[in-house]
């Protein structure tokens, strides 16, 4: 066999055409474990290409092996596609939807470019077959054809359009090809125009310069290796060999080899190094999976990416650890030892278990359990450049108490978090700059002013601390958080602190479903009786009102356990009563005061705790 790296549009330039078997399976990739990756690896490359560094290391996208076909004279070459044929076809989608977007923004240079890799051109015998770069199984023959013919993205769906069903919550999925395709439209339209959140990156350059440099990372940076089979090839035993499933190796596996083996030539010694620096790593809980985003890897995986992003103030695609971490140290040369690396990973190490796992032992173990409850991860490069950079607890302390404030905030306001990565790169490259001082991030996060990253005003916070629905914006675990931080702010320093064996859930103290429990002040029970009386009016805005109320913060309190049913939608003196008598919770001994629960006793309250929450989470 013949093995290559080739650029992605080097596989599409040669007329040719990549047969896939009809005994393969039909395509199958979608959106949230294929396409979302590959866009992020693509779209990665362009915005290094469009920021002008073309030095980071070639991007590989994956392998494909071909094994050769015979082809009569006067035919287009062909090629079967023996591995690899989902993401060939995956390819031809984006770029079918990448020539459409460039036609579509008067661009037709570069659409007529980017069709030279979707479709054959010159002398065919069969024009309707082979003018296909890819041709599928025959199940997938007619949506493939569709999207790479259409010529626009309204054509497409004008074939392909939406359907609902009688009594359906949503309409019918379009084919998966074209689903895929529609994908990589919008992710290219927002990627080069931006939306009305987040603007477009480097929005000062033209498109057209834009998509130039684009075009070269396509050319250049993002590869695959492409495997031909030669005649005495077994093309079922290599398939077989490819897709076998073994137990992979972590990066972290694949860093230890790299580092020891450098400490080796090196004349460093390398057990002593091992146990003193390296021996936790092998440990359960670094290879233990846990949770980030909508990602699932191991600690050790996590850990490194967030220690490179760190060193780095730059994002680091968490599917290519090795690499990145190797061209950083052969090209950076950041450490004049093996033994120098090493300590700066176990120090870094270390500091990642204080901000990643929640411990009551140390001074940044309430932020740990902020960032996991309110999934937060990408904060985690510039807190270990602070600690990387000598800031001692009393400083973290107060960054903490800043970064909680500033994420809070924008969390209860319903703010977007999309462009937190951007935004956490920025503020570690400040701080490798400017000190890692707790004023140098507040300063930092103060001067942020877009709706994608401003710190919320005390006004902004209030209102929506009085008129959103929580739930909207929030979960129950993080409903759970900010009242219970509230309701330590009631405990004096002669009151003792609670401990609780069971678990704490929040609870809407004028039921959900108050209509049936709950009558207005005038009696009736909401809208609906309003407007069987015919005076629907007033009693349709009490009744919008207290929807309104229902969700806030006011109507929210903690307990532990569950009341019973029939006391949940009980009048308010049977509930208060129960309240009182069973939860010891500071949060809930003001309740007392209420004699009554309606409308403006949920107002009261949600503005008592708003000052509470306002002094918890000052904006600096």
């Amino acid at each position: 066999m013949d093995a290559n790296a080739i650029a992605v549009l080097d596989i599409f330039e040669k007329k040719m055409r990549l047969e896939i078997p009809m005994f393969q399976r039909q395509y199958v990739w979608n959106r949230e474990h294929q396409w979302e990756p590959l866009w992020e690896d693509i779209s990665r490359k362009f915005t290094e290409f469009i920021e002008d560094r073309k030095d980071a290391p070639v991007h590989f996208l994956g392998a494909m092996v071909l094994d050769q076909k015979q082809t009569q004279t006067g035919r287009v070459e062909r090629r079967s596609v023996i591995d690899g044929q989902q993401r060939l076809t995956t390819l031809q989608l984006f770029l079918a939807a990448f020539r459409d977007f460039c036609r579509e923004e008067g661009l037709a240079d570069f659409a007529d470019e980017c069709e030279k890799f979707t479709l054959n051109t010159g002398r065919m015998a069969e024009p309707e077959i082979e003018q296909f770069k890819v041709w599928p199984t025959l199940s997938d023959r007619n949506q493939f054809r569709d999207v790479l013919t259409a010529g626009s993205r309204a054509a497409l769906e004008g074939l392909h359009p939406l359907v609902r069903r009688p009594r359906a919550r949503k309409p019918d999925p379009r084919p998966r090809m074209v689903e895929a395709y529609l994908f990589f439209y919008e992710q290219l339209v927002e990627f080069f125009k931006g939306t009305d959140s987040a603007p477009a990156l480097a929005a000062d350059i033209s498109l057209a310069d834009r998509l130039e440099e684009c075009f070269e990372a396509l050319k250049t940076a993002l590869k695959v290796v492409a495997i031909d089979l030669e005649r005495d090839d077994d093309a079922q035993v290599i398939f077989e060999t490819l897709n076998a499933r073994g137990e992979p190796l972590l990066p972290a596996d694949l860093l230890r080899n790299y580092i020891f083996l450098r400490a080796a030539r090196q004349g460093e010694a390398q057990e002593e190094l091992y146990k003193q620096y390296w021996a936790e790593f092998d440990e359960d809980f670094w290879r233990e999976e846990v949770t980030q985003g909508r990602l699932r890897r191991p600690r050790s995986d996590l850990f490194i990416q967030h220690f490179l992003a760190s060193k780095q103030a730059r994002d680091i695609p968490i599917k290519h650890l090795f690499v990145e971490y190797k061209y950083w140290i052969d090209r950076a040369k950041p450490f004049n030892t093996v033994r120098d690396e090493l300590v700066s990973i176990a120090k870094r190490r270390d500091d990642f278990r204080r901000i990643s796992v929640p411990d009551k032992c140390n001074v940044l173990g309430r932020l740990a359990r902020f960032l996991s409850v309110f999934d937060v991860s990408t904060a985690y490069p510039p807190l270990l450049a602070l600690l990387d950079g000598g800031a001692n607890d009393a400083e973290m302390a107060r960054i903490a108490e800043i970064l909680e404030s500033y994420l809070l905030r924008r969390a209860i306001c319903g703010a977007e978090t999309k462009a937190y990565n951007r935004l956490f790169m920025a503020l570690t490259r400040a701080i490798r700059r400017d000190g890692a001082k707790a004023d140098v991030v507040a300063e930092h996060l103060a001067g942020l002013h877009s709706a994608t990253d401003e710190w919320p005003s005390d006004e902004a916070f209030a209102r929506a601390w009085m008129s959103r629905n929580a739930y909207s914006q929030l979960n129950n675990m993080r409903i759970t958080y900010v009242l219970g931080r509230i309701s330590k702010t009631y405990l004096s320093s002669k009151m003792e602190a609670l401990k609780f064996d069971g678990p704490i859930t929040v609870e809407h103290i004028m039921p959900q479903g108050w209509v049936a429990h709950w009558p207005l002040q005038d009696g009736s029970k909401g809208i609906e009786d309003a407007w069987l009386q015919g005076d629907g009016e007033p009693r349709a805005l009490a009744s919008e009102r207290r929807d309104s109320l229902v969700q806030t913060f006011g109507n929210l309190t903690l307990i532990t356990g569950s009341l019973n049913s029939s006391i949940k939608h009980g009048p308010w003196q049977e509930k208060r009563r129960e309240i009182l008598a069973h939860s010891l919770l500071p949060i809930n001994t003001q309740l007392h005061q209420y004699d009554v629960w309606d409308e403006d006793a949920i107002e009261t309250r949600g503005r008592e705790l708003l000052d509470r929450a306002l002094k918890l989470w000052p904006r600096r």
